[in-house]
């Protein structure tokens, strides 16, 4: 089996680099905007060519397996199901907006998934030539090199990142605005990077110490999720989820802890989004 999922990461680190080709050409060139959900909700034609790239390239190399991407989740207007067989999920361009916009932290995320667990992660950055990388029991590395999570133990040494976006929603935009200043005030420092894949692989690689965000999707954290707990992270929701972690997190980026600065995650009104578990990403505590 180790051999099988180490032809598997090969496969998918050769496609993220075919497909990087076109999303650098996307990057730099001229781009037909469209908007999904919402009018944040972005999608450009590099997103679908990007998609069309793994999916062919992905049912060429194994037919039996299933795949699960962004755009065609979106195209189906269905919830994705994901079963015990090899599923590829995919985010063609995460940080789409990043992305129309010229900045530079956007990436390919690429998850596989076999009896419903992650055992291999891929997410590529084309612009920056950033590959980070990860498959289940063998670690985290970026661009082959082995990378693991922070040693730091107090929130107010951390630099924590919160995306802000779902702000836009009037019905939590009071707690949102309570977090980020909650946050703002502890942590020594505060980002929000508008790719959930990039920030996920700078906390594996220590660069952030903890990251929370609302309504992620599995194509967002299938990849990053594996690539920060092969590094030494642990992957949670505020809500209890993983709590046979939470002593192995950093003392003061607990799941409870944080919890605390942040307000309940649970909606006070049925009007509000009731996709609020929100996932905390840290790093385990260091012990002698």
């Amino acid at each position: 089996m180790a051999s099988e999922i180490e032809q598997y990461l090969n496969t998918a680190v050769d496609l993220a680099r075919h497909a990087g080709k076109t999303m650098l050409e996307g990057f730099h060139g001229t781009k037909t905007v469209t908007t999904k959900s919402s009018q944040w909700d972005l999608v450009t034609e590099f997103d679908k060519k990007v998609e069309k790239i793994l999916t062919q390239g992905f049912y060429k190399a194994y037919p039996s397996h299933k795949f699960i991407g962004e755009e065609t989740a979106a195209g189906d207007k269905s919830e994705p199901i994901l079963t015990d067989a090899p599923t590829w999920i995919v985010d063609p361009i995460d940080g789409t907006t990043n992305f129309v916009h010229g900045f530079h932290l956007t990436c390919i995320s690429i998850g596989l998934a076999i009896n419903k667990e992650m055992v291999v992660g891929v997410i590529y950055n084309p612009i920056l030539d950033e590959m980070y990388t990860a498959s289940k029991g063998q670690g985290a590395k970026l661009n082959g090199i082995p990378i693991h999570t922070s040693k730091v133990t107090q929130l107010s040494q951390a630099m924590i990142s919160y995306e802000i976006g779902f702000a836009r929603n009037p019905n939590i935009r009071s707690l949102i605005m309570k977090r980020v200043e909650a946050l703002v005030s502890i942590a020594q420092g505060f980002r929000a990077l508008g790719s959930a894949a990039i920030t996920m692989c700078y906390v594996a690689a220590g660069s952030l110490d903890a990251y929370q965000m609302n309504g992620l999707q599995c194509w967002d954290v299938a990849a990053g999720a594996l690539i920060i707990s092969e590094a030494g992270g642990v992957v949670m929701n505020t809500d209890g989820i993983g709590k046979v972690e939470l002593e192995e997190v950093n003392p003061h980026l607990r799941a409870g802890r944080v919890e605390n600065h942040l307000g309940k995650t649970t909606p006070s009104s049925p009007d509000q989004d009731s996709n609020l578990d929100l996932p905390v990403l840290g790093s385990r505590a260091q012990h002698d």
